[in-house]
């Protein structure tokens, strides 16, 4: 199956990490275009909230994204909402090396439980989510459009950022290696890799240390309007990691010169 124009009117999609951010960007933009919006986060925000109090097409599910189980919950919700599995999936939930799980600041505490929760969060609930989301189409019979935030430094090094940076390289091979599933499944699957954000993300304490000043970074309706693009228009096929800056948007080829003789 190639990919379709896949018009979000009319249609359910799921957002991890849309009370806030990029999230709410993309809850406030679906709920516009007329779907029906599942946000899954551990919180909301007055923003949030003041949106879903007007529209009850905006369903709210506190869930945690390290806990697979929730993700259960969330697709039970929608089946008793809506008599039906989501259309598509805007995965925004993240950490930006948090002092809770960050390399540098790695307490060795030996009672605590074994890996990083920045990868549980930022990888391991993408990836999860996206197998489930092939499974529960299939399941119905119905085509897909899944968009997982990455971000620049998935294609870039960052000596304060290791634990981060390598989900976001993790995420892009990912999508590329899931993307030409969509011609058995009729799931699309892609990414969008955007230079700083202006969200909750990036704190005073974030700002500082990288020298960011308050206006620098893109707007999140920016992002969440260029993610849209990649749920909703074919001419941007499953498998394609989109870099959004300040300069423009641009497709990552998946080479930049010829490939590599040693290449499997």
């Amino acid at each position: 199956m190639a990919s379709i124009d896949f018009p979000l009117k009319g249609k359910i999609i799921l957002i991890t990490g849309g009370g806030s951010g990029i999230g709410l960007s993309l809850t406030r933009q679906s709920a516009a275009l007329g779907a029906c919006v599942l946000v899954a986060d551990l919180r909301t925000t007055a923003d949030f909230d003041k949106l879903a109090s007007s529209d009850p097409n905006i369903v709210y599910m506190q869930t945690d994204v390290t806990k697979w189980s929730d993700f259960q919950k969330l697709f039970a919700v929608c089946e008793e909402k809506w008599n039906d599995v989501p259309d598509a999936y805007g995965i925004c939930a993240g950490v930006f090396e948090p002092p809770f799980s960050n390399f540098w600041q790695d307490p060795e505490d030996e009672e605590t439980e074994g890996g990083y929760k920045q990868v549980r969060i930022n990888l391991d609930h993408p990836m999860k989510l996206t197998r489930m989301a092939i499974k529960k189409s299939l399941g119905r019979g119905k085509r897909a459009s899944v968009c997982i935030i990455a971000s620049m430094s998935g294609y870039a090094a960052n000596i304060a950022l290791p634990i981060y940076t390598a989900t976001k390289h993790a995420i892009l091979g990912f999508v590329k290696s899931v993307g030409p599933s969509e011609a058995l499944t009729g799931v699309k699957i892609t990414t969008i890799c955007p230079s700083l954000v202006n969200t909750p993300l990036i704190d005073s304490q974030k700002r500082k240390q990288f020298n960011f000043s308050e206006g620098q970074g893109l707007s999140p309706d920016v992002v969440a309007k260029n993610m849209l693009k990649l749920i909703q228009e074919k001419e941007l096929g499953s498998g394609t990691v989109l870099e959004v800056a300040a300069e423009g948007t641009r497709v990552i080829p998946e080479w930049y010169a010829r490939f590599p003789f040693c290449f499997p």
